[in-house]
């Protein structure tokens, strides 16, 4: 977009269209809250599954792991930099936690090369070779919010406004679930942890 290329729809992390607003490069009254997408976890297939459900057994998963592994993106610096800090445990974790860079977190586990791993569900779901445990304790949880505008230079508005339209309606909520996001409740945007760059 800096850059210059055209685009009639622009879909992206919540705070990142706040800043595409506040440019000017949005056309008013078109934001439309999308989806939130949270932090599951994963094990290599046929590994026993620990359990994650509360912040004490995640506590005690994450201890008794031998390795973990995390993603690059935003919600792997939040396991490293938040959780583990959350969970008391980032001292003991430091030795044989890994941020995996470019390669999907849920492929790395797969391999065998890491016990247990975290990253956004939908993007653990679709690999094979692994059993996807659950998502975060919703008090240990950090989600990442996608919304979606018309850009300002559109020369499409009213086909765009009706992909947005259609993206956040209720029959499309029972795909977005199925790809392991979550549904906007309310469709107001919701409050977010950014962390800092």
């Amino acid at each position: 977009l800096a850059a210059g290329e055209k685009a009639d729809v622009i879909i992206m992390v919540g705070y990142a269209l706040d800043k595409l607003d506040k440019e000017g490069r949005l056309l008013p009254g078109t934001r439309t809250e999308l989806a939130d997408s949270k932090i599951g976890a994963v094990v290599k297939k046929g590994a026993a599954v620990p359990d994650i459900t509360t912040a004490n057994a995640l506590r005690a998963t994450l201890l008794k792991a031998h390795s973990v592994a995390y993603s690059d993106s935003a919600s792997g610096k939040y396991v490293e930099t938040t959780l583990f800090n959350k969970l008391g445990i980032a001292e003991q974790l430091k030795p044989k936690a890994t941020m995996v860079e470019k390669t999907p977190v849920a492929q790395s586990v797969a391999s065998g090369r890491y016990e247990i791993g975290f990253q956004q569900v939908s993007e653990l779901l679709p690999v094979a070779g692994v059993t996807f445990i659950g998502k975060l304790p919703e008090d240990m949880q950090y989600v990442t919010r996608f919304a979606g505008a018309v850009s300002s230079h559109s020369a499409q508005s009213e086909e765009a406004k009706a992909l947005l339209a259609y993206l956040s309606s209720p029959g499309v909520q029972q795909q977005i679930q199925a790809t392991g996001l979550d549904s906007v409740s309310g469709r107001s945007p919701a409050p977010q942890t950014r962390l800092s760059q």
